[in-house]
């Protein structure tokens, strides 16, 4: 379990595909603290820890993942968010974040707006519970923030300076793919609805 505040954006230093799967290689300021089958979030995706080598650590994504997200598009130097899963006894700052990415998205625009930016993003919902509310919570590629200006398939996120630089939303342009994961109660309120109305 995660919570969406990220602890930094980390260069990917090596990627190796093997068959169907591909090993990601990243350096960061936290490696030392690592062991092996850790779970990190890698831009909001939930993946084990399985080789660490100096300031370096290993991961590896399976085809589903890949097919998935938007880490099959990983080049070398490409910065990815990182956050270690949330500690039981401390503080959730952001929001339940399971770490299972729903689907991908499209950056259409990115707004100055004294001092932060506005970002928007369009997706096809896969399913009916795919959704975003106004003031609600969502998870762009790892990141927790708050939606403004839901629509059906689009939403906006404001992003403060410090959101800005510390993660890779400094990267994200128009035509970016993000990973997405909808706020967990209400995929599961949804459901529920359509089960009680029989939809």
């Amino acid at each position: 379990m995660f919570s969406g505040i990220v602890e930094e954006a980390a260069p990917v230093v090596k990627l190796e595909k093997e068959k169907d799967n591909l090993h990601i290689t990243l350096k960061c300021s936290f490696t030392g603290e690592l062991k092996i089958d850790q779970s990190i979030s890698h831009n909001g995706v939930c993946l084990t820890v399985v080789k660490i080598h100096d300031d370096t650590y290993t991961v590896t994504a399976v085809r589903e993942t890949l097919e998935k997200t938007n880490l099959g598009l990983l080049k070398p130097g490409d910065k990815v968010n990182l956050e270690r899963s949330t500690k039981l006894d401390g503080r959730l700052d952001g929001h339940m974040v399971q770490g299972h990415i729903d689907q991908t998205a499209v950056c259409t625009s990115v707004t100055e707006a004294g001092g932060s930016w506005y970002y928007t993003f369009e997706y096809e919902p896969l399913k009916d519970d795919y959704i975003t509310v106004e003031k609600g919570s969502v998870s762009v590629n790892g990141v927790s923030l708050t939606v403004v200006n839901s629509q059906p398939k689009s939403f906006q996120v404001a992003i403060i300076p410090f959101t800005y630089e510390i993660t890779n939303f400094h990267l994200i342009e128009k035509g970016t793919v993000v990973n997405l994961e909808f706020d967990i109660l209400g995929k599961y309120i949804a459901k529920i609805v359509r089960q009680v109305l029989g939809k």
